[in-house]
């Protein structure tokens, strides 16, 4: 089904330390994310240049892996390569220190990751309703608006039952207990007991009875004790009879725990968190619709924008709208999927047009990512402008006091969620679209006149010197002859003995057995990255060609021992110049494999990248690659 990923997903297991590294994996809308025993082992430089993944990223206690809107395909083949108790593997060695509160956001962004699709999909139920509504094709009173709005309440009702299986799988205690648990919370009689407003008491203790429906705060609180409680019974319960009275103790104890202690807080705490909510709708929603709509690639970058999910979810669930997450994601994905549709008509870059339109399109949807690592961040000045052009509309947005009346997507297909009592609130939602799409694609093509003034009508790349300070130029691509960097013998890049490597994923190009531990500059250009572990340089030529040259297969665990270079990123190169030194017998004595890839990083760029088949050894300076235009 999904067998074209089998190799992307097969290398990213291997580059986040493989299948004993992984805790546990979950997926959201864009990303894999990973639980990892000691996140030292993962490769995130690796993970970057593989053909397929859009970035990688450590963030709230996650190791992120951003793919794109075909994450479930990748995910489904991933699975496949880890272990079948990889969940379950007992305590990760050698974990790397987290904070309480890194500890607390993943379990929140990984409670609510897997489940954001379902909430998603009974919005937009309600968003079809509304537009079915305001054309008149059925009514309120109708059974057919009856049974469908049942559909789409139905997550929200039940939502303890949702959130009690991913933070038990989040958790590693049984989900299926944990069900057992939101069963007891939502129980038909304990809400006849709760209306007909009668003392409660269990064992003597008295309850606490609250309406525990469309509940967040209550089933986290005992889904975490569970984990804790369940774990202690299984320690002291004989094997012979722990299949039983496991499960029993844990519930007992538990639901006892939960009806008089752990559900009413988690009720008082919701309590206040609505009236927070009122609070801040009364005083400062402007501000925080502004600031989201502002800030949101920020928020995506770092993949924080998954923790402002449940606090959108407990406002919608105890105010009946929701104005946290919704307007602003909204007016943020049209700000950057307008910049990059503009980039891709001022630019004359073709492989760059593709990929601005589609990505472009793909974020007028909702889904952002492919528009800002394909094409805004690299570029910088469309996610400038995007950014201003979002604040514009969020402005207007937050002085109007726009919501969302459910939860659902975040682009183009989110405008009907708007529909309301207040007609003025689409309108007015339009209107901060309208603005968001103006100002943007203005700021847009003004700035792309200096940025993409120097375009020719072929081909181009971009000049790719991030945090050089340089200035993007554009750089006309033609037929480059590129010079050999290293004196040794050469392998045929299939047969290195690194996957991604040899499959091409990173770029067409050559290998050399080293023969000398030096590299020199094959070109006139500029250094674009030197690795901080100094194995490997990024270099781009005067012509527009990206070269890697990677000194040895995983030597960046020596962590730099043995290497020196003599040159740093921005510096501008001279053909032969020396660039870095390593000491080739004790690498080898390591134990490293030292075959020394040559890639051309924008293969993509060009019709083709032809490799030097002889001599088999070379010298300094012979040809060794040819790319053509």
């Amino acid at each position: 089904m999904s067998k074209k990923y089998e190799k992307l997903a097969q290398d990213i297991v291997e580059k986040v330390g493989g299948s004993e590294n992984v805790s546990t994996l979950t997926h959201c809308m864009t990303r894999l994310r990973f639980a990892l025993n000691d996140t030292n082992k993962a490769d995130q430089k690796a993970l970057k240049s593989f053909d397929g993944v859009i970035d990688a990223l450590e963030s709230g206690g996650q190791f992120q892996v951003v793919i794109g809107t075909h994450v479930e395909d990748v995910y489904k083949e991933v699975i496949k390569h880890l272990q079948p108790n990889a969940s379950s593997s007992g305590e990760p060695t050698d974990v790397k220190k987290v904070s309480i509160l890194g500890k607390l956001i993943d379990f929140v962004s990984g409670t609510f990751s897997p489940i954001v699709p379902a909430i998603a999909g009974a919005g937009m139920i309600k968003a079809l309703l509304a537009l079915l509504i305001l054309f008149n094709w059925i009514s309120k009173d109708s059974q057919t608006y009856y049974v469908v709005s049942l559909m789409s309440d139905a997550i929200f009702y039940f939502l303890p039952f949702l959130l009690a299986f991913s933070a038990a799988n989040k958790l590693k205690c049984s989900p299926v207990l944990a069900l057992v648990l939101a069963g007891v919370l939502l129980h038909p009689n304990l809400t006849q007991l709760r209306l007909d407003g009668t003392d409660v008491s269990v064992f003597g203790i008295p309850l606490t009875l609250v309406s525990y429906s469309s509940s967040v705060v209550p089933i986290l609180l005992i889904v975490w004790s569970q984990s804790y409680i369940e774990s202690l019974f299984k320690r002291i319960i004989p094997n012979a009879v722990k299949v039983i009275f496991v499960p029993m103790c844990t519930i007992l104890v538990t639901g006892i725990l939960a009806l008089t202690v752990l559900g009413p807080l988690g009720s008082f705490f919701g309590t206040y968190l609505a009236m927070g909510f009122d609070f801040l709708a009364a005083h400062g929603s402007w501000l925080v619709i502004f600031l989201v709509a502002t800030f949101w690639p920020i928020l995506v970058m770092f993949g924080l924008h998954h923790n402002i999910v449940p606090l959108s979810i407990a406002q919608i669930t105890t105010s009946g709208y929701e104005n946290i997450l919704g307007p602003g994601a909204m007016i943020n994905c049209i700000g950057q999927g307008v910049a990059a549709l503009v980039v891709g008509m001022r630019t004359k870059d073709k492989a760059l047009k593709q990929i601005s339109a589609s990505s472009g399109i793909t974020a007028l949807m909702g889904i952002t990512e492919p528009a800002l690592y394909g094409v805004n961040l690299p570029k910088r000045y469309p996610l400038v402008a995007g950014m201003i052009g979002a604040a514009s509309g969020g402005l207007f947005a937050g002085l109007m006091d726009v919501s969302r009346y459910a939860t659902g997507a975040s682009g183009i297909p989110a405008i009907p969620l708007y529909i309301g009592e207040n007609i003025w609130n689409l309108y007015n939602i339009l209107i901060a679209l309208v603005i968001t799409t103006v100002v943007t694609a203005v700021l847009t093509y003004l700035l792309s006149l200096k940025y993409e003034k120097d375009a020719p009508s072929q081909n181009t790349v971009s000049n790719a010197n991030e945090g050089s300070g340089v200035a993007d130029e554009v750089i006309t691509i033609k037929d480059s002859v590129i010079a050999t960097p290293l004196k040794g013998q050469l392998i045929q890049l299939q047969d290195v003995q690194d996957a991604a490597f040899a499959s091409e994923a990173m770029g067409k190009g050559i290998a050399i057995e080293p023969s000398e531990g030096k590299v020199i500059a094959p070109f006139d250009g500029m250094i674009v990255s030197l690795f901080p572990k100094k194995h490997a340089i990024g270099l781009l030529s005067d012509e527009g060609v990206e070269i890697l040259i990677h000194v040895g297969l995983n030597t960046v665990k020596l962590n730099g021992k043995y290497f020196e270079a003599f040159v740093e990123e921005g510096q501008r190169i001279t053909k032969g110049q020396t660039l870095l030194t390593f000491d080739l017998d004790k690498i080898r004595q390591e134990g490293y494999v030292t075959q020394t890839p040559v890639i051309v990083t924008n293969s993509y760029s060009y019709s083709d990248v032809i490799a030097e088949t002889s001599p088999q050894n070379i010298d300094f300076n012979n040809t060794l690659l040819v790319v053509k235009a």
